[in-house]
């Protein structure tokens, strides 16, 4: 499959069709480069609080509630452009108001116009303590007809365990919204060491924004990325596609199942197979002391 993974700027919106027609752009742009699979980040969607005003925009709580007040919208665009165009897409992320708080959710839209809601599980110090967003519904398994797929929400990715409640997709993908390039490390990291334990691949895509009118969502940075394990079948350093540093656009990657396949099966490494084998191990850990005296 051909994936298409996103860096890209939020923008101050004066109007709903220009919203419609902007994701039209990036979406025609990705369909006709052949993607058959489209990765938007983290909270992308915020951008739609600047049609609430700047007043409303800048603070969080409207800031937050004019996005989710209109998320039932939101999944009506991405299902008539994933059907129009014939693709997959995840959407760019949204607070939602759901069951007397907020959650990170997003979804994943196939050609048909069907789609999956996908919540975030573990919220980052500043979606927990200033914009008080919480955990929402499980971890999914998506089985489509590109292959399985499995979402790890920027933070999500940094936690083993999480990725490893994935363990059977062929791809994780790992939308991301990070303030600065520590973040961004941090998330490609994760990304990168989880593509190592189960010997699949992640995508990572990266919000942008320099728009200090925006709550929450005024400053980030980063790229799209798809990384795989660097074993048989795979570059080296396990960098598959990555794009610039800052710069808007699409990156993509063609990716091999029978790769992903191939190395689970005969890899030069068994990390996904050996991974219960910590287990044996972790229960007999001693403390041991070095001493430099002489004897």
């Amino acid at each position: 499959m051909r994936i298409a993974t996103a860096a890209y700027p939020i923008t101050w919106l004066h109007s709903w069709d220009e919203y419609e027609q902007k994701l039209d752009h990036w979406v025609a742009d990705a369909a006709d480069n052949g993607a058959e699979f489209l990765v938007f980040p983290e909270y992308a969607s915020m951008e739609l609080s600047s049609l609430a005003g700047e007043e409303r925009a800048a603070k969080m709580e409207t800031a937050l509630s004019s996005v989710s007040d209109v998320f039932d919208r939101i999944c009506e665009t991405y299902a008539n452009l994933a059907k129009r165009y014939g693709v997959y897409i995840l959407s760019g992320s949204a607070p939602v108001w759901d069951d007397g708080r907020y959650v990170n959710r997003l979804g994943v839209f196939d050609p048909s116009g069907a789609y999956i809601l996908q919540d975030k599980q573990i919220m980052t110090r500043f979606e927990r303590e200033e914009w008080c967003v919480e955990h929402g519904n499980p971890l999914n398994v998506i089985e489509t007809d590109l292959g399985r797929f499995g979402i790890l929400i920027c933070y999500d990715s940094e936690f083993p365990k999480l990725g490893r409640a994935l363990k059977d997709v062929d791809v994780l993908l790992v939308p991301s919204c990070t303030e600065a390039m520590h973040g961004y490390w941090r998330v490609r990291i994760g990304a990168m060491a989880r593509a190592l334990e189960n010997q699949c691949v992640s995508v990572m895509s990266s919000l942008l924004s320099d728009e200090a009118r925006f709550n929450g969502v005024d400053e980030a940075t980063g790229t799209g990325g798809v990384f795989g394990p660097p074993d048989r079948g795979f570059p080296a350093d396990g960098v598959m596609a990555l794009g610039e540093i800052g710069t808007p656009g699409w990156t993509y990657c063609d990716i091999d199942l029978d790769a992903i396949k191939a190395v689970r099966k005969d890899g030069v490494v068994l990390n996904r197979t050996h991974w219960s084998e910590q287990d044996m191990r972790d229960l007999s850990v001693s403390v041991a002391t070095v001493s430099n005296e002489s004897s």
